[in-house]
């Protein structure tokens, strides 16, 4: 099976376009930054017609092995992979975003194999490849089909890339997604596909730091912002919509139910806005049933995508209710957890 390798970056357009308009000369360096981002996400996205080798869905007959990381440096160039400065089971480089993309990669690795035992991100041991210093000041982190890139922030509005697991992971889940469901980057989909990365994102740096389901805080990008914007990471699935609030970039757009769902052309039918509303169908889940929300919530979730049931053009409606169909296969029909899941959904106004 082949399906198309998608460019799937952490900043959303909206973000972008607002910074690219800017004309403070405080943010000028993030204005141009901003241009050069969008520039590239339109040239990688025309350009994209190669497609990317998938896995068959539910791999559960290989046992994970370990990780098998290559860090590559760009050295300010658009040219990938770059120069290899760290390979698996190498001393610490001495290059912070390097080793923190090394060790991102392998926390992510941990979790699918630990709880998923998914062996990599395709399932059948997938060396895991990132390339940092991606491009000058370059404001984005992506899955391009095959590997992860990391630019360096702007330094006015964002900082490093490398510096939030929950990016890493999330990039990676993108992988997950390409090589189990395939689910297409575009409307309803599309913000599954990113809902997903979200989820995965946050539960790869819960499982790390052994954080149960009231102990996380839940934010996508914490600590990509510099102190001069007034937010706190760029999406929450607690509480979507409440992640920033600044005079730069203006108001976390994400809604939290289908009442508030945004109709639009943009941003691929705006697969990084509506994810709002799956990720907190997620987090709801995870909060009735308490604990570690890698646990049962991660495991329905995961089997949900995974299972080989799913379509590619699969809408909130037809994922809530593969996420149903899981927690009834995983736990009983009158189990807690199918009672949550159900619950959740119900809240943000998806009907099953």
């Amino acid at each position: 099976m082949h399906i198309p390798a998608t460019f799937c970056s952490i900043i959303p357009p909206y973000i972008l376009r607002r910074l690219a308009r800017l004309d403070e000369p405080r943010f000028s360096a993030a204005a141009r930054a901003a241009k050069e981002a969008l520039s590239h996400v339109r040239s990688v996205q025309s350009a994209r017609t190669q497609p990317a080798p998938a896995a068959p869905p539910a791999l559960r007959d290989v046992r994970p092995g370990p990780p098998n990381r290559s860090i590559y440096d760009a050295g300010g160039s658009e040219i990938l992979p770059g120069k290899l400065v760290r390979k698996e089971s190498e001393p610490a480089s001495g290059d912070q975003s390097a080793d923190e993309a090394y060790d991102g990669l392998g926390h992510t690795h941990r979790l699918f194999a630990d709880i998923f035992g998914r062996n990599s991100i395709d399932g059948q041991g997938l060396p895991l490849d990132a390339t940092v210093h991606f491009g000058k000041l370059y404001d984005n982190a992506f899955w391009d089909g095959r590997q992860m890139v990391f630019g360096d922030g702007d330094g006015e509005v964002f900082e490093r890339f490398t510096r939030s697991l929950s990016v890493i992971g999330h990039e990676l889940m993108h992988g997950v997604t390409q090589y189990s469901a395939g689910l297409a980057y575009r409307n309803q989909a599309g913000a599954i596909n990113e809902s997903m990365s979200d989820v995965f994102g946050a539960l790869v740096e819960q499982y790390l730091n052994s954080q149960s389901v009231t102990d996380a805080s839940w934010l996508i990008g914490e600590g990509l912002f510099t102190p001069q914007v007034e937010g706190s990471a760029l999406r929450s699935l607690k509480a979507p919509g409440t992640a920033y609030d600044d005079d730069v970039l203006g108001k976390d757009p994400q809604p939290d139910s289908m009442d508030s769902y945004v109709r639009t052309s943009a941003d691929n039918g705006g697969v990084h806005i509506n994810s709002g509303i799956p990720n907190r169908a997620f987090y709801l889940t995870a909060e009735t049933l308490g604990g570690n929300a890698w646990e049962a919530p991660g495991r329905i979730w995961y089997d949900a995508l995974t299972g080989g049931s799913l379509p590619a053009t699969a809408t909130f409606r037809v994922f809530a209710r593969s996420t149903a169909a899981s927690a009834v296969d995983l736990f009983g029909t009158d189990s807690p957890e199918h009672d949550a899941v159900r619950q959740a959904w119900e809240t943000v106004k998806v009907k099953l």
